[in-house]
């Protein structure tokens, strides 16, 4: 099984509650236990049950690759003191756009972050995360992170219906994908919000429709 469609409490927009690489998954403490072992099995990895400033928001605040992890200064010591203890290489980021999840497409060579951080911020993400980056704004929104969803083992990526063919080609350079437009959650443009993904497999909201699912599925590279 590569997909598990599923939500939280009644909470469609998954996404905001997770971040998943190749290596492992993080999902917000308020994820039921039976949920998230379920999320194991589809991802592949470890699964840590984490809070990021207090919420389980792991979604909107982490950003990374295969990598490294950053996450905001807002996180608290404990919060720190349990990615360590997970083994988690992860650096703290100063910025007032604490949002970094929602904020930036991150892959394992480059990533597009938003116009609203400075040159300077670009300059410290990239070196945290050992990437090329530019700043783009993508189909008029700044919040660029929760618009797309990567699949680099498989060469794909799922994006907002909302893009223009220029937003996908800046996808497709940039990552060397496939982008293919889409929704979630019965038609929701912010993809990243209701699907957490890796190379093994995808989690998406309840509320998506069959064919949102299907869509989905293709175009993140599990059906050839």
């Amino acid at each position: 099984m590569h997909v598990l469609t599923t939500n939280f409490k009644g909470i469609h927009n998954i996404g905001l509650y997770g971040f998943a690489n190749d290596k492992f998954a993080l999902l917000g403490k308020e994820i039921p236990d039976d949920v998230s072992e379920e999320i194991g099995k589809v991802l592949k990895v470890p699964v840590h049950k984490i809070s990021i400033a207090g919420t389980s928001l792991i979604g909107v605040f982490v950003a990374g690759n295969n990598n490294r992890i950053i996450v905001p200064s807002i996180i608290f010591d404990e919060e720190k003191n349990a990615l360590k203890e997970a083994g988690i290489d992860f650096e703290v980021f100063e910025t007032k756009l604490t949002c970094l999840g929602n904020n930036m497409i991150v892959g394992e060579n480059k990533a597009i972050v938003s116009k609203e951080f400075s040159e300077a911020e670009e300059k410290r993400i990239a070196k945290a995360l050992e990437v090329e980056t530019l700043r783009e704004k993508l189909g008029g929104i700044f919040s660029i992170g929760s618009l797309v969803v990567l699949n680099l083992a498989k060469k794909k990526s799922l994006m907002s219906n909302d893009f223009d063919r220029e937003d996908q080609k800046l996808i497709e350079k940039t990552f060397d994908v496939v982008a293919t437009p889409g929704s979630v959650n019965m038609g929701s443009p912010y993809v990243r919000a209701g699907i957490i993904c890796n190379g093994n497999g995808f989690i998406v909201g309840s509320n998506s429709g069959g064919p949102e699912i299907t869509n989905a599925d293709e175009a993140l590279g599990f059906l050839e």
